[in-house]
């Protein structure tokens, strides 16, 4: 009998110890998410790349997920839908949080030196999803996503308007409203860009980092004490 037993329990050990491995080796299959997250940078960069060339209703769901060397289905599981997938992609790639960052870690509190550098930065993180804005602004069915988009400047307005209040604060600069301040800077530099984005006839033969210095000069010309 003792023996009978020794053996029934040895069996429900082994099959205890076989579906735990089972259970491990599936989980293992489950994806990460840092898999997930590569998958939909995949298809955010594939889908921004279809739309830049044929427009947003050129492309179907079907030829981003193809590009991006995934099924159908995965675009549908990871974004629902393909306005989803557009929406997504400006969230991932606009500038409000690495813009939020280098307020948080660069700024010098010396009013030409740090709007050089939110200037330069601006122009570069602009350049790069250059492509973005062609899309939105192309095509009038995008109207709701370029609204949505609009908290993005809204971050930087507030960024500029809170770092104007603590210059006046420190008295290195001289009282004025901030937020009418933010605006003008944003305006000043949107305009820039917008001109080069367009294509428009070059007014000057200024490059853009020339024109980043000369006009931040101008601008803090008229608010230091």
């Amino acid at each position: 009998m003792a023996d009978k037993y020794d053996i029934q329990q040895t069996n429900q050990t082994n099959k205890r110890k076989e579906e735990g491995g089972r259970r491990k080796e599936e989980g293992s299959t489950l994806p990460t998410k840092s898999s997930v997250n590569k998958t939909k940078d995949k298809l955010m960069t594939q889908a921004i790349e279809l739309m830049a060339e044929k427009g947003y209703k050129g492309v179907s769901t079907k030829e981003i997920a193809a590009a991006a060397g995934l099924s159908e289905m995965t675009l549908f599981r990871n974004f629902g839908s393909k306005m989803k997938l557009l929406e997504s992609a400006i969230d991932r790639y606009h500038y409000s949080v690495e813009m939020s960052k280098i307020f948080e870690e660069n700024i010098q509190w010396d009013l030409k030196a740090d709007l050089v550098m939110i200037g330069r930065m601006y122009h570069e993180m602009m350049d790069r999803n250059r492509k973005l804005f062609l899309i939105v602004l192309r095509d009038e069915e995008l109207k709701d996503i370029r609204e949505n988009a609009q908290k993005h400047p809204l971050t930087l307005l507030e960024l500029l308007k809170n770092y104007f209040q603590e210059m006046q604060h420190k008295g290195k600069m001289i009282p004025t409203d901030a937020e009418a301040q933010a605006i003008h800077f944003m305006w000043m530099n949107y305009g820039a860009f917008m001109s080069r984005l367009l294509g428009g006839p070059s007014m000057s033969r200024f490059s853009i980092s020339a024109f980043i210095e000369s006009s931040t000069d101008l601008f803090v010309r008229g608010l230091k004490p």
